[in-house]
Order: C-alpha cells, then sequence, then structure tokens
C-alpha cells in the first residue's frame, strides 16, 4: 500500500487529501469536502492533466508579448513538448483576444488561444 497526500485545485477549498492505494487503484480517499476532490485525485494517481499559461512575442506590438493559454487541459507528460509549439511562435501586431493560434494541439481536445489585445506600436 501506498500513501500520499494531495492538495486539490478543483474548487476555492484547497482540501488536503490523503490517498491510500496500490498499482491496482486507491482505496481510501478522505479530507475533501466535495465529491470533486476524489475525481481530482483518481486523476492525478491514473492520467494526470495540466493547463498552460504563456505568452507569445509579438512583432511591432505595443508590448513585446501576448499572453496565451490553453483552454482544456493536456496530458501532463505532454507539458515541455507544448511548450516548445509556444516557444516557436511569433505574431505580428496587433493581436486579437480570442484568436487561436494551434487549434487541438497534438490532437488533444485542447486549443492555444491569445488573451490579450496588444496593438501595433504607434
Amino acid at each position: 500500500m501506498k500513501n500520499r497526500t494531495f492538495t486539490c485545485i478543483i474548487c476555492p477549498n484547497g482540501c488536503d487529501i490523503a490517498v491510500e492505494y496500490d498499482d491496482e487503484g486507491y482505496f481510501r480517499c478522505e479530507g475533501n469536502l466535495c465529491p470533486k476532490g476524489e475525481k481530482y485525485v483518481l486523476n492525478e494517481l491514473t492520467a494526470p492533466q495540466r493547463t498552460i499559461s504563456s505568452s507569445v512575442v509579438v512583432d511591432g506590438g505595443e508590448l513585446p508579448l501576448a499572453s496565451v493559454r490553453l483552454n482544456g487541459p493536456v496530458p501532463k507528460d505532454r507539458i515541455f513538448d507544448v511548450m516548445k509549439e509556444i516557444r516557436a511562435i511569433r505574431l505580428k501586431a496587433p493581436v486579437k483576444a480570442g484568436t487561436v493560434l494551434i487549434k487541438n494541439i497534438f490532437g488533444f481536445d485542447s486549443d492555444l488561444i491569445v488573451t490579450r489585445n496588444v496593438e501595433k506600436k504607434a
């Protein structure tokens, strides 16, 4: 049996959840104040996922960077691959929030979108 503690990030409670599990799955979960915590722990043990927020270079903009984020999670073990793609992007001003830069990145149901307008440098 293995023991591990997770801090749930799903809701504002931030529960510390203790779980006792083995390689077949988890057996006991305690400390979660809502059912979402148990689901979060199960996902962390079997297929952890993360969303990413970052920035990309904007040429000729009033700001040098535009903020971007994924609108859905990707497997945790693919974060470095996704970041490599994000770092390769260079945009030309103007840039509009909501613009999809990469649709279904690496075949996952997650798009990279711009989250801040960057106007042309005056």
